[in-house]
């Protein structure tokens, strides 16, 4: 269909309007006058021909397909539209105007109009104005630019990068000021998280606060001690949270960020939010990739050779020529030419990964939605067919009234996970094995107990550790435009999480010589059942004042959380077959069943002032109440200052080619901590679990303390944040000094009361003090290339600041004065006896005696000194490559698997004598004396720092067309690939020493979209 164009036609209607000049004029007296107005005439005309404005339509995209929300506007002109859910715009101008496109974390692209009626524009993302980017900070979100507490983030974009299960380890590196470690390897591990250092006293009262889409989401670990498996912790409930579903991870540092969560907020807040749906046509994306898993990084070990060596030569030193009848690996009943590698053996296999992902979403301007599911398998590097199974599901659904006063978000994530694991990690045996110790199997196949001689490790692996977790999170957000400037808004959460695990030792596990049968079978078995609610209504009202913009914001949380636990055991079974059954066992014994319940309340604050866009002032306040005090100190007040002076908003700054960004910021508050545990102020009571004529009765287990109340974590913050040459190069600079105070811990009590300790507030300090460095560099930013680096290094130092009656306590030991809590007291290491030559340690208190008391008064700092991450971004027309660096500086204990010359494999370091004692074979007590307190000395201190290729990444655009609207990507991944250390026992990354290290993982996958 042909249109009637204004442009193309300028001829003919120029001609009919001088026409028609013309003839108006011939109808008037032919005077001078009208022929000058004649002229003027067809002269406005033409003009007005010229300025004629015209439709223009189009569709702005970026590299993914059509882009939503993008701003149009006329340059000089208070025209505007924005583009639908398609990318498509229409908007009227004129031939010469400029129209100005612009979106958040996009470059701006002006478009002269010329005669074209249809102009399309491909937009480029632009890492220079992440400043302008929102983040979330809880219960309000803010720019960046415009924060004034201490925010890091991390997006999908991140995330989808890495084959990672676990949503911290998708933060290892990324983020300053936040410390995360892997606790193990195998499938379903879990991680430690410390966020600006160590507050409590407690080892279970420093974890963070999770928020996932609005509900706090528990990070208590589940399960119990009786049913663990290969992992050295408990099993994490944090591996419910998909990565994949994840859109943004938010870390809350500061008590600006922190306060409005009062006293769940002490130890940082973890904000996830989960992906939205968004409006445009139904998109449908698949996304599948298989990994394989091994060790990271082994101890290099003595080779049979070596190890008989030393046994001989240990012998030798005891002044033994004959070896004894159970000194199998030398006296000749094993091979002494056998030569296996255990650790291959035992930990050298390959992980299997394999990944599925699908989700729809779509939607209009005034609902969206998103559907997606995920499955996941994982095997493990321990012999066996073992496996991991995760599932997982997310929904989510936007909608918008007419009006636009109405507004609701739904948001719901459910995970179930299947995981069958060895109950043992054989990572410690491997490294400790005899190399020429028997073969695993006999000529049969069955396992080889080789006449007795020996415990055959893979005995252990049919005891077997299997966890059913069922985990539901939900949330709803209704809110309500009252007023234009006043908003009613109140958030429904629900989470429930029921984990059911169970640990299994069957006869076979031992050797048939002892002639056990089923009866000597057993099963543990703990079930663990947590649900939360919470409610919280609240207020936001909006002004502007001049030149000020004023925000408030007032509301109320009720939550309220139960737990039931039930810990069991069976014994004796007719037939392993029924080992899963209970009810099978002829002896059954409970070890615990409770229910616990929590109560939250609180009423929270926040009133924002922003001046001109150069001064910001932010207050927060929240008075909590918890369950887990007693009358009278059931509730407290915390709260919050921050201010900040964005200075290159002044005008003597305004338009500095150079500072194109600056920002001072401080804030200073009170966060608080129950992280305690339920009815800990209560006299409370437990089955004994014995019986007396006929009847089980209760014993105390708690003693009642009226006085029970808050720990208080004090917060201060100064930062920099600068920008220059337009924020191609940003750098934030923060310092921070925290303490908490009124520690809640166990004080001793005499043995005569029936309790060693009683909980209480103590008057003990724990001091937090240390810098962090973020820079982001833009190098280079070009039409098809582009460069961006990502930089954070943190410093913190902890420190004990006081502890009334400390030398007197039972943490006399344990814990020093002006020290940092994390110490261990050692040995000073004085070098080798040039006699017996036997080690050495420095006599402290000189009473001629060393004992642990007395002499282990050595400071031993083991937290690290700096730890931080590298990253960059490179992208050349269809290509990506990211690359993350993560370093650590920081000191552990060597290796100390048992005295040389015992037979306990070592390092083949060991088989140089120089700088060691002399070899035992277990007979001569100064040596193995002097061993033991060597493994706590200075002299087993060594640099066990490291830079590790933490995750690589290398993601390319198949060259489609985009009007097919298929997009396919390919993608190669990486984990753990390289580690650069000095550490002589395997792994650095570690919190528990002889577990299985973490696992490098190659990744390939391809991702559809339609």
């Amino acid at each position: 269909m042909n249109k009637f164009s204004l442009y193309k036609d300028r001829c003919i209607i120029m001609m009919c309007c001088l026409c028609f000049q013309m003839t108006f004029a011939s109808r008037e007296k032919k005077q001078e006058t009208n022929l000058e107005y004649s002229v003027l005439s067809v002269q406005y005309s033409v003009d007005a021909v010229q300025t004629i404005q015209q439709q223009i339509k189009g569709i702005v995209s970026d590299a993914s397909g059509p882009l939503p929300a993008v701003t149009v506007t006329i340059k000089g002109k208070s025209i505007s539209t924005i583009t639908d859910q398609n990318g498509y715009f229409s908007i009227v101008a004129a031939e010469g105007d400029v129209l100005i496109f612009s979106f958040i974390g996009y470059k701006e692209v002006a478009v002269t109009v010329d005669s074209r009626s249809t102009i399309n524009v491909t937009m480029q993302e632009d890492a220079t104005t992440l400043k302008e980017v929102v983040v979330n900070a809880g219960y309000y979100s803010v720019k960046d630019k415009e924060r004034t507490g201490s925010i890091s983030k991390i997006t999908s974009k991140d995330i989808e990068k890495q084959p990672v299960t676990n949503v911290l380890a998708a933060m290892q590196g990324r983020m300053a000021g936040v410390d995360i470690v892997q606790d193990s390897g195998s499938p379903g591990g879990a991680f430690s998280i410390k966020i600006r250092g160590t507050n409590s006293l407690r080892a279970d009262g420093n974890q963070p606060l999770y928020i996932i889409d609005g509900v706090p989401y528990s990070s208590e670990s589940i399960g119990s001690i009786a049913t663990s498996g290969t992992a050295p912790s408990l099993t994490s409930p944090l591996n419910s949270i998909n990565p994949s579903d994840i859109e943004s991870i938010e870390v809350l540092k500061d008590a600006d960020a922190t306060a409005i969560y009062g006293s769940r907020g002490a130890n940082g807040v973890v904000l996830i939010t989960t992906k939205k749906g968004k409006a445009g046509k139904t998109t449908f994306t698949v996304n599948g990739s298989t990994s394989v898993g091994s060790v990271t990084r082994t101890p290099k070990l003595m080779n049979t050779q070596q190890y008989l060596a030393m046994r001989q030569q240990a012998f030798a030193n005891d002044g033994i020529s004959v070896y004894p009848d159970f000194a199998y690996d030398v006296n000749g009943t094993w091979d002494a030419n056998r030569y296996t590698d255990w650790q291959k053996e035992f930990i050298g296999g390959t992980a299997e990964v394999n990944n599925l992902q699908a989700s729809v979403s779509g939607g209009s301007a005034k609902t969206q939605y998103l559907f997606s599911g995920n499955y996941r398998t994982e095997t493990t590097v321990f012999p066996g067919d073992f496996k991991y199974n995760k599932g997982a599901a997310h929904f989510n659904m936007n909608h918008t009234s007419d009006d636009d006063k109405f507004k609701l978000v739904f948001s719901a994530n459910y995970t179930a996970q299947k995981n069958n694991q060895p109950a043992t990690d054989l990572t410690a045996v491997s490294r400790t094995l005899a190399p020429n110790a028997p073969a695993l199997y006999d000529a049969d196949g069955n396992l080889n107990w080789e006449n007795s001689t020996w415990d055959n490790p893979l005995a252990t692996m049919l005891s077997e550790f299997d966890s059913n977790i069922k985990d539901l999170t939900a949330n709803t957000v209704l809110s309500y435009q009252i007023l234009k400037n006043l908003q009613a808004k109140s958030s429904f959460g629900y989470s429930d999480l029921k984990n059911t695990e169970s640990r299994t030792q069957p006869h076979t596990m031992y050797n048939p010589a002892y002639g056990l049968g089923s009866e000597f079978s057993g099963l543990s078995v703990s079930q663990t059942d947590r649900s939360t609610w919470i409610v919280e209504p609240q207020l936001n009202w909006n002004t502007t004042l001049g030149k000020g913009k004023v925000e408030a914001l007032v509301g109320s949380t009720f939550q309220q959380q139960k737990t039931n636990r039930l810990f069991m055991n069976g014994f004796g079974f007719s037939s392993n077959s029924l080992i899963h059954d209970l009810a099978s066992a002829s002896i059954k014994t409970i070890d615990l069943s409770d229910e616990t319940i929590y109560k939250y309340q609180a009423f929270f604050a926040r009133i924002n002032y922003n001046w001109n866009e150069r001064y910001l002032l932010n207050i927060t306040g929240r008075r909590d109440g918890s369950s887990r005090f007693g009358t009278g100190k059931q509730f407290a007040t915390f709260g919050a200052v921050g201010a900040a002076w964005i200075f290159s908003n002044e005008n003597f700054l305004k338009d500095n080619s150079v500072l194109s960004f600056g920002k001072l910021r401080t804030s200073y508050g009170t966060t608080g901590n129950d992280q305690i545990g339920d009815y800990q102020f209560l006299d409370t009571y437990a089955s004994s679990g014995n019986t007396y004529q006929g009847l089980i009765g209760l014993q105390p287990i708690r003693l009642f303390n009226p006085e029970f109340g808050w720990e208080t974590n004090k917060k201060f913050e100064v930062a920099l944040e600068t920008g220059f040459l337009k924020d191609r190069l940003f750098l934030t600079t923060a310092y921070y000094f925290n303490r908490s105070s009124n520690q809640l811990v166990g004080i001793p009590l005499p043995g005569t009361t029936g309790f060693s300790s009683l909980n209480a507030n103590l008057d003990a300090t724990v001091q937090n003090s240390g810098l962090e460095f973020t820079l982001r560099t833009v190098n280079i930013q070009r039409k098809d290339f582009e460069w961006t680096t990502n930089f954070n290094i943190s410093a913190s130092r902890n420190k004990l600041v006081s502890y009334p009656g400390l030398e007197s306590s039972p943490n006399a030991n344990r814990y020093v004065v002006g020290q940092p809590i994390n110490i261990v007291k050692v040995y000073n290491y004085t070098g080798v006896n040039p006699t017996t030559g036997v080690y050495e340690f420095e006599d402290v208190n000189g009473d001629g005696v060393i004992t642990s008391i007395g002499d282990r008064t050595q400071i031993a700092d083991l937290s690290p000194d700096f730890f931080g991450g590298l990253q960059n971004n490179f992208k050349y027309k269809n290509l990506q490559l990211d690359f993350l660096f993560q370093f650590v500086k920081q000191e552990s204990f060597g290796p100390t698997p048992g005295v040389p010359g015992t037979p306990v494999n070592q390092l083949a370091s060991v088989s140089n004598s120089d700088g060691q004692q002399p070899f035992t074979s277990g007979v001569n007590g100064d040596i193995i004396n002097a061993y033991y307190r060597y493994a706590l000395s200075t002299g087993n201190i060594e640099d066990a720092s490291y830079v590790r290729l933490k995750n690589i990444s290398l993601t390319y655009d198949l060259p489609l067309e985009k009007r097919t609207g298929v997009r396919c990507q390919l993608y190669l991944q990486g984990q753990n690939l390289l580690t650069f250390t000095n550490y002589s026992n395997g792994d650095p990354e570690f919190k528990f020493s002889n577990f299985l290290p973490p696992l490098k993982v190659y990744s390939a996958g391809v991702k559809l979209t339609l």
